[in-house]
């Protein structure tokens, strides 16, 4: 029917439109993962110090401790990671609805790609 097929394009075109917005948006957090590692890779500045150590010659960097930046870093990674899945699960939906060779569902992919990456 006609209403069904308007309400299918209309279901690609945010498809597609979810899918650019989850791609800048792992864009997006990647780049913050990036601005949370030190600029310094030094181990004094990745390692945490030793407790008790109050002084430079006391303390020196623990070498079983993870790095001071690992746990911000890991919640980054965790987030990507989740943004990738949710980004190849969409991208899947919509080559499997292109794969119909509708022409309105491809040109639907089409206008929910470049008005998601457009906004």
């Amino acid at each position: 029917s006609p209403a069904g097929m308007v309400l299918s394009v209309l279901v690609i075109v945010l498809l597609s439109m979810l899918y650019e917005a989850v791609k800048m948006g792992k864009a997006m957090l990647l780049r913050r993962a990036l601005l949370a590692l030190p600029r310094s890779l030094s181990r004094e500045s990745l390692m945490e110090p030793e407790e008790g150590g109050t002084g430079p010659g006391q303390g020196s960097p623990s070498l079983i401790g993870f790095p001071i930046f690992f746990h911000r870093w890991f919640r980054y990674h965790v987030g990507q990671t989740l943004f990738h899945v949710v980004q190849v699960v969409l991208g899947y939906m919509v080559m499997l609805a292109v794969m119909s060779y509708n022409a309105w569902i491809f040109l639907g992919a089409i206008v929910g790609s470049t008005l998601g990456y457009f906004v």
